[in-house]
């Protein structure tokens, strides 16, 4: 449909929406197009969305953010990567960090040379081959190595941030770059009558909000996409159970560890965020394996520090939008889909559907294929993510309560089973190469459940031993000297001007 595009209404604000909006307006601008941002102060965002993976550095790239400063104004720590505690067994725990592991070597992943040397070895862990794995071990973290160690392995890393707070900064960005953020409650959604396209917004004050293109930000309800133009909804429950998060932030205790730790409990998991001034915590959880009660006592009782606030429950079901985009709505964060958050992908997702709208960019209209490019796109997107977070709950050793059989007795989609069944014969994962997570995370997180190849790449027999070992002492003893020349994360922060006022008071004495 041929309609040119002028006025681009986002609905709803929290992080989708001012990461929406803040991109638009950087990218496409407010000289041709208005951007008007709708939003309520008694309409409250899910606001736990924390921790991030490192496509966030190109986001930030893409707004031109001084680094320094949205660290500072969002209390943000860095991140390496995910520790993972008791998912494969209780008592054991492995890293999935960013970056390779080792280097790739005769045109194969290192993983097959790792697989050899392990077997002839005897040495099993793979993460003395990775440096944000040892790093973060080590509590150290270095953005940029010296010049006399440039050559030395890259530090991968994402961040760690308040919520609330990167919104906040975003909104003032946005509106910053000529964005019109409207306060009011949307009580009416008017569409045209011949095409069926929403045409505007009525408030409740009785204020009407046209636009040409509307972004739905607006979170689970999905108040456009779903409540006005019934997108439909694909369950995706039979495979992750839990439809309930509690959050509770408590006091900052102890160092600021450079990574984020995922905990397996009895019905679910447990996340904590460490934070410049506090620590996010949060059960996900089946209430269908433990009661909603229950399980808000047990996070309480398990937190590093006093509790900050009472803990906020958030009811969800795990799936997608069957369409993202319809007409001139498109829907983007919790309004499009929501998985969980493990992996850390809900931002992400956002960042992704942004990427793709900018590309995407509906100048003149809404062509029908571009629409439906979008929403295969996305699709693939979801699905993809999708399997790599069922992988942790499907390839354990866990069978010490209802939910963890029911885990194990699970049938995954078929997409999973091929990438288990290849992982397990070949060592190799297949991956796309638009995929989100490559053969390096898969390999961190099959590895690690305890999920190890029966063969390798027969490239790698193609060194003799000597060699073999030869390489990989090089590539440790690299690793190692990284590594030792990364200060402690939390002298880092404060020597490099990153800590906050509010985190400096709230530094342990």
């Amino acid at each position: 449909m041929t309609q040119a595009v002028r006025n681009i209404v986002v609905v709803g604000g929290g992080t989708a929406g001012w990461m929406t909006a803040a991109a638009l307006s950087q990218v496409v601008g407010t000289k041709r197009y208005s951007i008007t941002l709708v939003e309520s102060e008694q309409i409250g965002t899910v606001g736990v969305g924390e921790a991030t993976i490192p496509m966030i550095l190109l986001f930030n790239k893409v707004l031109g953010l001084d680094e320094d400063v949205f660290i500072r104004e969002t209390n943000a720590t860095f991140k390496l990567g995910i520790e993972f505690v008791d998912w494969r067994r209780r008592g054991h725990s492995y890293f999935h960090p960013f970056g390779l592991y080792g280097a790739d070597m005769d045109g194969v992943g290192f993983q097959h040379f790792w697989l050899r040397w392990a077997r002839e070895s005897g040495q099993t862990d793979h993460s003395l081959f990775n440096a944000e794995s040892l790093a973060a071990k080590a509590g150290r973290f270095l953005r940029a190595p010296p010049q006399s160690l440039a050559t030395l392995p890259k530090i991968n890393y994402a961040f760690q941030f308040d919520a609330a707070l990167y919104a906040a900064f975003l909104r003032r960005y946005a509106e910053a770059r000529g964005v019109v953020r409207v306060e009011g409650k949307i009580s009416g959604v008017e569409r045209d009558g011949e095409s069926g396209h929403v045409s505007r917004l009525v408030l409740d004050d009785g204020r009407a909000i046209e636009g040409d293109f509307f972004v739905d930000c607006s979170g689970f309800r999905g108040l456009l996409i779903e409540e006005t133009l019934g997108a439909g909804y694909d369950d995706w429950s039979q495979w992750l159970p839990c439809n309930r998060a509690a959050a509770m932030p408590c006091v900052r205790a102890g160092e600021l560890t450079p990574y984020t730790r995922a905990t397996a409990r009895e019905a679910g998991w447990q996340w904590r965020i460490p934070l410049q001034h506090r620590t996010g915590n949060g059960y996900v959880f089946s209430d269908a394996f433990i009661a909603e009660d229950e399980a808000v006592r047990l996070l309480g009782e398990r937190l590093d520090g006093a509790a900050l606030a009472d803990a906020k429950v958030l009811k969800f079901t795990a799936g997608r939008r069957r369409k993202s985009w319809i007409g001139n709505v498109l829907a983007i964060g919790l309004s499009s889909g929501f998985l969980e958050p493990l992996e850390s992908t809900s931002i992400h997702l956002v960042q992704a559907a942004i990427a793709k709208l900018l590309a995407l960019f509906p100048k003149t209209g809404f062509d029908p294929w571009v629409v439906d490019k979008f929403n295969r796109e996305m699709s693939l997107e979801y699905e993809q993510v999708r399997d790599f977070i069922i992988a942790h709950y499907k390839v354990t050793e866990r069978d010490d309560t209802e939910f963890w059989r029911w885990c194990q007795a699970m049938v995954p989609p078929d997409s999973l089973t091929q990438r288990l069944e290849v992982f397990r014969s070949r060592g190799e994962v297949l991956v796309g190469q638009q995929e989100l997570f490559k053969e390096t995370n898969w390999f961190a997180i099959l590895a690690g459940q305890g999920l190890i190849p029966e063969d390798y790449h027969a490239v790698a027999d193609t060194i003799s031993s000597d060699e073999l070992r030869r390489r990989v002492g090089m590539i440790r003893s690299a690793i190692n000297e990284r590594v030792a020349g990364m200060p402690p994360h939390d002298l880092y922060l404060d020597k490099a001007g990153l800590l906050g006022a509010a985190a400096r008071a709230a530094v342990p004495a």
